[in-house]
Order: C-alpha cells, then structure tokens, then sequence
C-alpha cells in the first residue's frame, strides 16, 4: 500500500441490540372471583345457571333439605354410584342442609345472606314467598343483593301455579310439534326448557352485576323456562305467525333442501350431508356419487327439482353412500367440499378427536372419586383457569359454613339433634 492510497475501510462495528426483559403480564384472575351465590335449588334449571358462575370464580353455597337434600341426587346412579344430572351441574359448589321450614334454618339462611351477592331459586311456585325468600322480599332487605326466581311459567297468569317440568314446558312451547318425524312427534334428548332458563338467569345474573357496579343496587331477576324456551323458538315461531304455516317435522333431513339428510353407509354408521347449492350439486354428483351425469340431469340440477323428488335424490345419495364405510365417505364429502358430518352416539362424543386435540377434558372430585368432565364453553384467554371444584356431598361444609357464622360446636350439635341442619 503507497503513501496515498486510501486506508481500507474498517468494518463497522456490530450494532448492540438493546433486549428489554419480556414483560410478564400478571394471569387475569376468573371474573366473578369474590362474588358469594346462596341457592335455594333443585333439579336442573337452578343448578345449572349457578354452576356457570362457580365455573366463573364465585362461590357459590347450596342449600339443600336435610332429609335427602336436592331430588335430584337420586335421579339415576350411572356417575359412578351419583347421579349424571347431579353432577354436571353442582361442581364446584359447597353443600349446607338447612330446614328452612325451621325459624332457626331461616335465620342460619339470613345470616348467609348478609354480605352475599346473588340469591337464586327455582322452589315451586309460591314456596319462596311463603318463605320470604322471593326477590321481592329479598331485595327490600339487601339492596346489593341480585336475587333470581326461575319458574316454569311465571309469577302470574293461568298457569302460574302449573307444575312445571322440562317435557311438559316442551310441549306447552311448542318444541315437540316441531321435532321428530312426519309420524311421531318426539322430546328434545336433553333438557332443552331447564337449559334455556339457566342460561338465561346466568346472563341476567351477570347483568345485573354490572348494573349494580354502576347504581350501587341489586335487583330483581325473573326467568320463566316457558319463556326462554318460547325465546328459542323464534324460527318456528316466526314462520308460522308471519308466514302462515308451521314448519314440518322432517327427522334429520331439511324441509326445504336436498339431499340434507343423514345415510347409512357400509360399515353400520350413518354420515349426515347438506347440499346448499347447485355447485355443491355438481361436485357431488362427479367426486363422491360417481355419477357425473346427474349434474346436469333436470330431474336433479336444481334444489327444486330435488326437493320435489326427494324419495329418488335420497335413494341416488343412499346407494352411494352405502358402498362407503363412514371414513371414506367422510374423506370424499370433505375433498369436494361437501359439507358433512358423523351422527354419533353420545359414546362417540365422549371419545371425540376433537374434543380430546383442545384438551376439553378435566378431571373433578366427587365423593366417589375423579369423575371426567368437560371444561367450560366460555374460553378466557390468559386468564385464570375455570374453577372447576368438587361434586359436593349433602351437607359436607355444614359445619364450616355455621363456624363461620360464629356459631358453637354446642349449637350446631342442638340444631343437628333437632333435624334443622345436616
């Protein structure tokens, strides 16, 4: 290198990146942690919404009769020696067993109500009252208090005063007119009407709540399950007062749309497809039914054309589909874009893949052990996980729950001698 040549450039020193620590936001805690339900509950349609809030955090505190407490403890004893509607929907809550016919089991309730949040029941009609334990008296007492009545058909009317269990409200809302076959008229499989109504007191709970963090006041919440459920059949409904007919009863398949069905295929199972268009039509008359030509067939082109000769569009799909077993029948309806599913059995539904990829499944306690049980619909992510505590016994945190009220050993013992508490 000469006297004059340029100095060759120096390579530039390595820029220092700066790493900030990865903040760690704190995990949300569940929503409703430090809120107390007291519930007054029987069967299904209280229980459930109650279990909402338990998944969601509260603590939620049965009140069940001493002499065998919630009826539905005995409804059957498939869940290991407990009964299945028992325990799906009262994990996660604390049992105390209280006459509250009994003065003193009213007062040990009172005591539980001072401070508490929520009070719910679903007693027969006119019970609470009779009580004093109906959202009207209630909320006079503790205005913070959001105090729930669940009934089959509401405070007031003909048919206030109705017995009011879940297949007798599907009948009365007319969901069974509208379910099943051409022939035969069928329930619900599950307890459509107890459902509607849980869902909706735990909705109005949540509101009022949030009501309350702005007024500083409770309130009432009534929920009737001939309501709800009258709610869920705006379809039907609507159809018929706007449009002048009830909608048929067609089992599986689509009053309007073919195929829309469920098929047997060879190995026993059944597939269940929907066809919602023409496109779809052609695609699955060339890629599954192997039969090209029906596309373009007028007896079969169009939705109408198969729905006015639905016995022979079903009979197309059902040959094919019967020289399938379900996974290849599955596999070709999906490669075509076919709109399809199994129709499992509810064996079926607890071994389902899907459910077992999300990790759904948890175990909870009970008093005949680690029961399986499916996490909670609602999903908070980043949050706390949901409490998904025990299935109680009748009356396992009686004595806890009167300590904490400041009461003795000798006292609790008088009111367990006299039948009051258990």
């Amino acid at each position: 290198m000469t006297a004059d040549s340029p100095a060759p450039e120096r390579p530039a020193e390595p820029r220092l990146v700066e790493r900030r620590p990865v903040e760690r936001r704190p995990v949300e805690p569940l929503p409703l942690d430090g809120v107390t339900v007291v519930a007054v509950e029987q069967a299904v349609s209280a229980p459930f919404a109650t279990r909402q809030l338990a998944d969601l955090g509260a603590r939620v505190i049965k009140v069940e009769r001493p002499d065998g407490g919630d009826f539905a403890r005995a409804y059957d004893t498939a869940a290991q020696g407990l009964a299945s509607h028992f325990v799906w929907a009262n994990r996660g809550k604390e049992s105390i067993a209280l006459d509250l016919k009994d003065p003193r089991g009213r007062e040990v309730l009172h005591g539980l109500l001072d401070g508490t949040d929520v009070f719910v029941q679903n007693l027969a009609q006119g019970a609470a009252a009779r009580l004093g334990l109906d959202s009207a008296s209630l909320c006079a007492r503790y205005p913070r208090l959001v105090a729930v009545d669940i009934s089959g058909y509401g405070a007031e009317g003909p048919y206030a005063h109705k017995r009011a269990y879940d297949m007798l409200v599907q009948c009365e809302a007319g969901l069974v007119s509208v379910t099943g076959t051409p022939e035969q008229p069928v329930k619900a499989g599950i307890p459509a009407a107890d459902i509607a109504a849980a869902m909706y007191a735990f909705s109005g709970v949540l509101a009022a709540l949030l009501r309350r963090g702005t007024t500083g006041r409770g309130g009432r919440v009534e929920v009737s399950m001939l309501d709800a459920l009258a709610e869920w059949m705006g379809h039907p409904l609507h159809h018929t007062m706007h449009g002048g007919e009830q909608p048929v009863r067609t089992g599986l398949a689509h009053a309007v749309i073919a195929p829309y069905d469920a098929y047997p295929t060879a190995d026993g199972d059944r597939v269940l497809l929907s066809v919602q268009n023409d496109r779809e039509w052609r695609r699955l008359a060339e890629q599954v039914l192997e039969r090209p030509e029906l596309a373009e067939d007028p007896a079969y082109a169009t939705n109408a054309a198969r729905t006015r000769g639905r016995e022979k569009t079903d009979a197309v799909v059902a040959e094919a589909l019967g020289r399938l077993g379900a996974d290849e029948a599955v596999g070709r309806l999906e490669a075509a874009g076919i709109a399809c599913a199994r129709l499992n059995s509810v064996a079926q539904l607890a071994g389902h893949p899907q459910l077992a990829a999300r990790d759904r499944w948890r175990e909870v306690e009970s008093p005949a052990g680690p029961l399986r049980a499916l996490l909670p619909p609602i999903g908070l992510p980043g949050g706390a996980a949901p409490h998904m505590g025990a299935v109680p016994a009748l009356g396992e945190h009686t004595e806890a729950l009167l300590r904490a009220l400041g009461m003795t050993g000798a006292q609790i013992t008088t009111l367990r001698r006299d039948g009051v508490v258990a």
